[in-house]
């Protein structure tokens, strides 16, 4: 079973704020709230997750390779990540709405490799989903 959730915010900034966010594998995986730690290659396009998620087939931290596989300032971005327990796509459009405020369509897809890993996202994405954008909204309003 595959896990599909898209959701749209509206924020009251330019897109190019958004974008700055958005397009950062590490202040993308920041937000998540099963990466325990990340870390951001070199070139900026990739990361590596350490998730923990609270299934008991997995009794470890398990590494997610991600990289952005799309990107198209300012206003899309779409990465895929890879691992043992599971395959994820992310895709993040910025739409503009006027000069000072834009919308952001957010698009994840998880296939898990390993039982109980679709029912976690399947119930927890939504979450994850407003963590994202909790994080997205400190950040514009700390560079206000």
């Amino acid at each position: 079973m595959t896990v599909r959730v898209q959701r749209t915010f509206e924020f009251d900034a330019p897109g190019e704020r958004v974008w700055e966010f958005i397009s950062d594998p590490g202040k993308r995986a920041e937000a998540i709230s099963v990466v325990e730690r990340f870390e951001v290659g070199e070139s900026g396009d990739r990361a590596t997750w350490h998730i923990t998620l609270p299934i008991p087939v997995i009794s470890q931290t398990a590494e997610v390779e991600t990289r952005d596989v799309v990107v198209d300032p300012p206003q899309y971005v779409k990465f895929v990540g890879k691992s043992r327990v599971m395959r994820v796509t992310g895709e993040h459009t910025v739409e503009r709405v006027d000069d000072s405020s834009c919308r952001l369509v957010n698009e994840f897809v998880v296939d898990g490799r390993l039982p109980g890993v679709e029912r976690f996202f399947k119930k927890n994405l939504d979450r994850e989903l407003r963590n994202l954008e909790r994080a997205l909204r400190r950040e514009l309003e700390l560079t206000a």
